[in-house]
Order: C-alpha cells, then structure tokens, then sequence
C-alpha cells in the first residue's frame, strides 16, 4: 500500500513518461523547434548585451589565445609547427565550441527556472539552445581561420577536407551528450558547474591544441604502443586530430628526436582512411554516451521544478 502511494506521488511530481519513446521524445522536438530558435537568439543577444563590440568578443577570443600560445610554443619553445596559427586554430576551433556548449549547458535549467516552471516544453531544448548558441561562435571563429590561412596562403586540398564534415558531425554529437549530462546534475547537484570548470581546464591540456599531436603520438609510442591505445580513448582527440588533418593538412615535417631514438611529426602519423575510422569509433560510442544521457537527463527532468 505504501509503495502504491509512493507510486502514486511520483506520477504526480513528474511530468514526464516514466519510459519515454526516442521517436516519440524526438517527434515532439521537432514540434517545439520554434522555441529552441528563440532560445538561441536569447542566449546570444544577452551574451551581447550592452556590449560595445557585440560578436566581435567572439572572433578576438582565438586570436588573444593565439598571441599567447605563439609567443610560448613558436617563439620560446621553438616548435617545427608552421604555420603555426593555422595548426592552433584548427584545433582550438573544435575545442571552443564543446568547451563553450558544456559551460552555457551546465545553467541552462538553472538560469531558466522561471521557464521550467511556468511553461511545458521538452526540457531537453535548453541545452541543446546551448548547443546552438556556441555554433554562432563557432562560425566568427571560422571566419577568423579561414583569414589567417588566406594570409598565409596556407591552402588544403585532396582527401583531408573529407575528415572535416565527419569530425564536425561527431563533435556535436559528443558536446550535445556531455550538455545533456551536466545540464541534468547541475540541477540536483550544483557543485557540477565548478568541477566542470576544473575537468574543462583539466581536458583542455591533455588533448593536442597547443602542441604537436604527432609529437606526442611519438612519445607515448616511444615508451609502448598501450599507451597511446589508452590516450586514444580520449573522445576529443579523435577531434582534433581529424580538424588539424582537414584544416592544417601536413603531417610533416617529420624529424629525428635526438639522440635520434624516434621520429616524430607535426601531426598523427596515421592514413586519412585510420582517422575516418577512429572518428567512426567515436562517433558510435557517442552516439551509446547521447542515448545514456539523454536518458539520465529525462529521469532527472521531471524533478527540475520541485528543484529550482
């Protein structure tokens, strides 16, 4: 008896199916699109409000990271990366907007609980607007690539330009499952958007933006072969290594390490065909990490108003 007046509560407190249909969970996405496209066009015009540069913030981002990543990395370190704007943001283009999407996605509930409260809608568009709005920088920031590579007449043609739609594909679909999650445990558990802040710091630097991904290809292989396998399960690498492959193309230089153990290249020695098939891997596995959260996410969403 109690357990049927437990029951009983639950459906009450929650709005949601307790098993929902993907199709039709995905179906009423669509039928809500409209508010999603307002939620973007929100989170975009209030990032800008006030703001005397406006969108403009967005393109000087990369280029302050680029001023200092230059003068560490091509100037002080002197590495063999040339041209080294191109390698950095080509990276760093795919690393903005997951790092972006997941710390607008972390607030998306909380910042809007007035709107979970008063309105029904699938909960899910609030991340994903978060999502949305961080592709608009993403497309300033390409901008600011594509003049740095007219600048530098840094042109990429032939098979590498295929690993960009592919390694584009995958990055959504990875930032859109990683949204989903935080946005969900942030609700219950605020702690999320700090540790988030430190795990992104943390992520940023174990992943090959700044410095040579055929270099540190070489030093793990250098020291045994499971150790570049284990630093391969790091999602976004595949990432990055299939932007920098399309974008900044060159796997050479490649050169000696002395005392002349191993050779070592700019980027991931590997076959455009071993990278379309790491972000294969990549993109099944974050299709499996999309369904879980997105599970997770719907479990928790029919507590976010008694939460808020």
């Amino acid at each position: 008896m109690a357990a049927t007046t437990e029951q009983r509560l639950d459906e009450v407190r929650t709005s949601e199916e307790v098993r929902p249909s993907a199709r039709r969970r995905l179906k009423e996405l669509y039928e809500h699109r409209q508010i999603l496209m307002n939620l973007i066009r929100k989170e975009v015009r209030v990032k800008y409000t006030s703001s005397k540069l406006g969108a403009i913030w967005s393109m000087l981002n990369p280029l302050l990271y680029l001023a200092v990543f230059t003068l560490v990395f091509a100037v002080v370190l002197n590495s063999n990366i040339h041209p080294y704007a191109v390698y950095l943001l080509s990276g760093l283009l795919a690393w903005n907007l997951f790092s972006g999407s997941l710390s607008l996605g972390v607030r998306s509930v909380v910042d809007n609980a007035n709107l979970v409260k008063k309105v029904y809608m699938p909960r899910e568009v609030l991340p994903l607007a978060s999502l949305g709005a961080s592709m608009v920088d993403f497309g300033l920031q390409l901008l600011v690539l594509v003049v740095f590579m007219l600048a530098l007449r840094h042109v990429v043609v032939g098979w590498n330009l295929l690993l960009l739609p592919l390694a584009f594909i995958v990055l959504l679909v990875l930032t859109a499952a990683f949204s989903l999650w935080v946005a969900a445990l942030n609700v219950r558990y605020r702690d999320t958007q700090h540790l988030l802040n430190l795990a992104l710091l943390a992520w940023f630097w174990f992943t090959p933006i700044v410095y040579s991904s055929g270099g540190l290809q070489a030093r793990l292989q250098h020291h045994g072969d499971w150790l570049w396998l284990l630093y391969l399960s790091n999602p976004l690498a595949a990432v990055i290594f299939g932007f920098q492959r399309a974008l900044f193309g060159n796997v050479g230089p490649c050169g000696p390490v002395p005392p002349n153990t191993y050779k070592q290249c700019v980027l991931v020695q590997a076959s455009v065909g071993w990278e379309a098939m790491l972000l294969g891997c990549v993109l099944v596995g974050g299709l499996v990490l999309l369904y879980v959260f997105w599970r997770k996410f719907f479990s928790l969403s029919g507590d976010f108003a008694e939460e808020l």
